[in-house]
């Protein structure tokens, strides 16, 4: 495990980073440790551990730590380890990992249990689980980190519910493979999870390839939550006013200032275009086959 370096990201700070920092070191077993002390440091902390030689690189952290960490050694023959110490820990569940037991997902990596899976780009950003274009975006940008800290995941359906009452922008589609030209709302997705446990992208597979879309079409937030539900709890997308399709590229603009996030961060505001790399990232992480499905 000499070749193994663990960019941690400990969320918190004080004594429960302390403790957190300790249990990690204690695990990890005397492997290279790096702590961030800031956002955007995971990413250079691995582009500097690329460069230095290492080959196993693991993520400690949440969704916004494996998105840094991703970006540093995208291109590199490297592989990603996932010690999920995050809220949600999106694209671990999506892998099959152990996301409650931080013991057997080092095993894995120890193992060296690999699989290939794509790597989606938006205007050359890399991502791993999924983007948003328009009311999720928005509701990332709108929610401060204080208000995060003292609210937790609450602090997002309160930005919703204030968002929800304005008028939702106009975004242009360009896709070969989409039917519809507008939207209101784009979902974009890599695998079949979105915001946690939910199955949004019902087809979705995260080596195939292709992107999962999700169009909301012309019309208001307060109708979008409620085709969001649908989307949801239905085997199937059913509404006319949503449209469901994959594609390799795509590109989406607008025609004011819009917002897009991945991976729940914002990278900036439309035009963005979005870009697959099938199979270019190695992961530590169980065989498909074992894979848990909500």
């Amino acid at each position: 495990m000499n070749r193994t370096v663990v960019i941690l990201n400990p969320a918190a700070r004080g004594e429960r980073a302390k403790r957190l920092r300790a249990r990690v070191e204690a695990m990890t077993d005397g492997v290279v440790l790096h702590a961030t002390s800031r956002s955007g440091e995971a990413e250079s902390l691995a582009r500097t551990a690329v460069a230095q030689g290492f080959k196993k690189i693991v993520a400690a952290g949440g969704d916004g730590t494996v998105n840094e960490v991703v970006n540093g050694i995208a291109g590199a023959e490297v592989s990603l380890g996932l010690l999920p110490l995050g809220t949600m820990n999106v694209f671990a569940t999506e892998l099959g990992l152990p996301t409650s037991d931080l013991d057997r997902c080092w095993e894995i990596i120890r193992a060296e249990e690999t699989r290939q899976v794509d790597l989606p780009s938006a205007n050359g950003k890399y991502f791993v689980q999924l983007a948003g274009v328009g009311l999720d975006a928005q509701v990332v940008k709108e929610t401060s980190r204080a208000f995060k800290r003292s609210f937790g995941p609450l602090s997002y359906l309160i930005s919703a519910a204030q968002i929800a009452a304005r008028e939702p922008p106009r975004l242009l589609i360009e896709s070969e493979d989409a039917e519809a030209e507008e939207g209101s709302f784009v979902l974009v997705g890599n695998g079949r999870l979105y915001g946690g446990p939910f199955p949004f992208f019902k087809q979705a597979v995260i080596d195939d390839g292709l992107f999962d879309v999700l169009v909301f079409k012309r019309i208001n937030y307060l109708q979008m939550i409620r085709y969001l539900q649908d989307v949801i709890f239905s085997s199937q997308i059913t509404s006319p006013e949503v449209e469901y399709f994959q594609t390799a590229s795509l590109r989406v603009s607008s025609e004011g200032a819009v917002p897009v996030e991945i991976d729940g961060e914002l990278i900036g505001n439309c035009p963005v275009q979005f870009d697959i790399r099938r199979r270019e990232l190695r992961v530590f992480a169980p065989a498909p086959s074992t894979e848990v499905r909500p």
